[in-house]
């Protein structure tokens, strides 16, 4: 409020007169008085002599004018900054990010985004844990499945469909699912123990007991376990798109799918760096179509 008075009473100067202000701001002459009057009163001190012709600076208005101006300028600088960093964001982009979905899918994503935004460097940590937005002083944090902290801010940026794959190795020694049912009898690789997987066809849907002698809380064990022929595994293409081009995974039982699992990006607060709503926007914009 006092910044707004500020701006308006260094125009009513500039102008040295009430009318010569309100035009230049367009507003009428008598909000421009009624203004100043308010802002006299509010500092306990009259700032302008007023005339029939013109209006003088006393010498507090003086003082107070010399002061005024520059913090108005600075203000009307910071405003024209912000822009430029809009137009082209700088500063160290700090995220965290999932290991496998970043080295499989991300990292051609980020290597676009750093040749679009030249000024933005990156400081990428890729771990499993549960990192603090706020006292580890990340920007975000990208995330899989359902967020689970309901105090930071969840941007959806995709859902991504699972399938089940396995290596061609363990399906010519265990044999080829022809049906949901028939996982039930192979080795199904799961996060810590699922218990059962929930597979969709259309309309139909079947919710199968699986199990297996391992059980792992790492997305990559879990696929690079599989291509070594330990059993089958319902992950996102985007996880296993390297070792299908490679022939070390087949998709098996290709009409049938897992529940879709989300991906989002987290931070602390909705008010972002021109950084970090860039890589999001850029995100969101190549993600389009899976969501």
């Amino acid at each position: 409020m006092h910044l707004d008075d500020m701006a308006l009473f260094v125009e009513v100067v500039k102008a040295r007169s009430f009318r010569g202000a309100a035009e230049v701001l367009g507003m009428p002459n008598s909000t421009v008085s009624r203004r100043i009057g308010m802002l006299e009163k509010a500092l306990g001190l009259r700032l302008l002599h007023r005339t029939t012709r013109r209006i003088e600076l006393t010498e507090a208005g003086q003082v107070y004018f010399e002061r005024s101006k520059r913090i108005v300028e600075e203000a009307r600088l910071a405003h024209l900054e912000l822009g430029e960093m809009l137009a082209q964001p700088t500063g160290v982009l700090r995220a965290s990010l999932p290991v496998d979905f970043a080295v499989t899918y991300l990292a051609p994503l980020i290597a676009e985004f750093s040749q679009l935004y030249p000024g933005i460097s990156f400081d990428i940590d890729l771990t499993p844990r549960r990192i603090d937005l706020v006292s580890e002083r990340f920007d975000i944090a990208i995330r899989m499945g359902e967020p689970a902290d309901s105090h930071l801010i969840a941007r959806p940026l995709a859902r991504l469909v699972s399938h089940l794959y396995a290596a061609p190795s363990y399906l010519a020694q265990r044999g080829v699912p022809t049906s949901p049912e028939d996982l039930e009898q192979h080795d199904c690789m799961g996060m810590i123990r699922e218990g059962r997987w929930t597979l969709t066809r259309g309309d139909s849907r079947c919710e199968v007991p699986v199990g297996g002698r391992f059980h792992l809380n790492n997305v990559g064990m879990i696929k690079r376990l599989s291509t070594l022929g330990l059993g089958v595994i319902l992950v996102p293409e985007e996880i296993v798109a390297d070792e299908l081009g490679s022939g070390q995974l087949r998709r098996i039982l290709p009409e049938w799918q897992g529940k879709p699992m989300s991906v989002y990006a987290l931070t602390e607060t909705r008010l972002l760096p021109a950084k970090t709503q860039r890589f999001i926007e850029f995100l969101r914009e190549k993600l389009a179509s899976k969501r």
